[in-house]
């Protein structure tokens, strides 16, 4: 998947995959997405990934509606911290991104 944002490329190809997010919601479930967590050789991250209606993921579909998507969100080092942290990645992989840890 590539996407331009703000004049830059983001491409699934050619960044690295951190981690899948979890998703606890059935292939046939509205809320199922599939998204994973990238890492640009400049060190900018993002997800991308596809979903149902009740996803991330989500597009407006005319007034009411919503329709399946995909796409790529631009995420913060916060989020990248917050979404690794929720996918279960080890200290290692923290650190292998460039991101901190520091001992509670």
């Amino acid at each position: 998947m590539k996407s331009i944002i703000n004049g830059k490329t983001y491409d699934t190809q050619t960044a690295k995959q951190i981690c899948s997010l979890p998703c606890t919601h059935g292939s046939g479930d509205f809320s199922h997405h599939r998204t994973d967590l990238y890492r640009t050789t400049k060190g900018t991250f993002f997800l991308a990934g596809h979903g149902g209606p009740r996803s991330m993921w989500a597009t407006a579909e005319g007034q009411n509606g919503w329709s399946s998507g995909s796409g790529i969100k631009l995420l913060t080092n916060d989020e990248a911290r917050d979404n690794m942290e929720s996918a279960g990645c080890e200290a290692q992989d923290f650190e292998n991104c460039g991101l901190t840890l520091e001992e509670g």
